[in-house]
């Protein structure tokens, strides 16, 4: 047990703490009261700007007493073992923790992609060389480390197994199948006005069924399903739309695919590009798929990554989510949010803990080969680093993947190697 001192306890502080300490099996009590602590028994620090005699004592930033969102003036320090950040110029571990975990910085840099998202290239961690690093994580250490060094702060850390958790994104059911009306027909004109020989051939065998759709490998994630790993599916159910080009929701035969998968894997919405800024939208979608599944949805993660924290986890939380998987970047691979461990979101705009869990994702199928152009094996390689990093700080290695990237078809021909790669990670090591 550690006991901490501080002038004022607060929601962030209480926040911080739990996922230093209690995330790692650890106790801590918390005091502000003079007198009360001076006379406790437990190992002390003082985290305050008062001074105890014959006490450690680690002065605070703001950050964690603040109660609304500020820009401070923040630079690279070092802390014990680790870089971290700075405030002001106070150096801060707990704080560092709290700012990216609860991703601040996105409340106050306003810079957006093309598709209105906070690209990676934007950020502190890009920044200082940090978004490989699962800096919380090694910032929670480094903080434990510093107390067991100065007081008698005695701890037993264990590292659970990472668990691997393999996700798909469905945006695209299928290439050719199940495709009418206007669709089918706009598809073969535009094929044919560009003389798209490949395309027109595949279609014509698919649908005279000489050819399997290249999109259909629901089979090969059931069979992920099989071989005991934990699946969750984003199936997009959106209106038409120039980002939204899935078979209609209304489809039979649609509706039986998602039950089909429903059975072997968790089912939740990706809500559509257009819900991100229409909550109605998001509502009408949640209700579609909870109305095939006959369950109720909880579980989402957004097309495109499509990602404002500050807005998109209060809709999905007064909609009744309660997991999001959204946490990532689409340009990098690495830890938008620091850690790989599921969490509780922190509503800074309310200034309190959320009810909403929070699932960070490692690497996503195409910031390998579309973004960053990687090979295969350069692929394997990063994904190695990566999964070292969460094996050494704990947490879940979840990663996206699309039904469309896997049947080694196009462009991902010999990808499906990177996912067993990714698969079998734990035997590998």
């Amino acid at each position: 047990m550690i006991e901490i001192y501080v002038e004022q306890i607060s929601e962030r502080l209480i926040y911080t703490l739990d996922f230093v300490f209690k995330e790692r099996g650890l106790d801590y009590k918390l005091n502000n009261d003079f007198l009360s602590f001076v006379n406790s028994t437990y190992s002390k620090l003082n985290y305050s700007e008062q001074t105890f005699k014959g006490i450690l004592q680690l002065i605070p930033s703001v950050v964690l007493f603040d109660e609304s969102v500020f820009v401070y003036g923040i630079e690279k320090s070092k802390f014990e073992r680790e870089e971290c950040l700075s405030f002001n110029r106070v150096i801060d571990p707990l704080a560092s923790v709290f700012y990216v975990l609860s991703r601040m910085e996105e409340y106050t840099n306003y810079r957006e992609d093309n598709h209105g998202r906070f690209a990676a290239k934007y950020s502190l961690q890009y920044e200082f060389g940090w978004l490989d690093k699962a800096m919380c994580d090694r910032w929670a250490i480094d903080f434990i480390y510093f107390l067991e060094k100065h007081t008698d702060f005695k701890h037993n850390l264990k590292i659970e197994k990472v668990k691997i958790k393999p996700t798909f994104d469905i945006d695209n059911t299928f290439a050719y199948q199940w495709k009418q009306g206007f669709r089918k027909w706009y598809s073969i004109s535009k094929d044919r006005l560009t003389n798209n020989k490949k395309r027109l051939t595949e279609r014509r065998k698919v649908l005279s069924l000489q050819m399997k759709d290249p999109y259909d490998t629901f089979e090969y994630i059931e069979s992920i399903a099989d071989r005991g790993y934990e699946v969750n599916v984003f199936w997009l159910l959106g209106d038409l739309a120039k980002y939204d080009k899935n078979i209609s929701y209304s489809d039979s035969r649609h509706q039986q695919l998602i039950s089909r998968i429903g059975e072997k894997a968790i089912v939740g919405l990706h809500p559509s590009y257009k819900s991100n800024t229409y909550e109605f939208q998001l509502n009408e979608e949640k209700m579609r798929l909870k109305n095939i599944l006959d369950t109720e949805i909880e579980c989402s993660r957004q097309h495109f990554l499509k990602l404002k924290v500050g807005l998109t986890y209060p809709n999905l939380i007064a909609l009744g989510f309660k997991d999001d998987f959204s946490m990532g970047f689409a340009d990098q691979v690495g830890f938008r949010n620091g850690t790989a461990r599921p969490y509780y979101w922190f509503d800074l705009n309310k200034n309190q803990i959320s009810e909403l869990i929070i699932h960070p994702f490692v690497y996503m199928d195409g910031t390998l080969n579309e973004y960053l152009k990687l090979s295969i094996d350069e692929s394997k390689n990063i994904i190695w680093k990566l999964y070292g990093e969460v094996s050494r700080f704990g947490g879940d290695f979840s990663f996206i993947w699309h039904n469309e990237t896997i049947g080694n078809y196009g462009k991902w021909k010999g990808w499906s190697d990177v996912l067993e790669f990714t698969l079998n990670l734990n035997k590998n090591k």
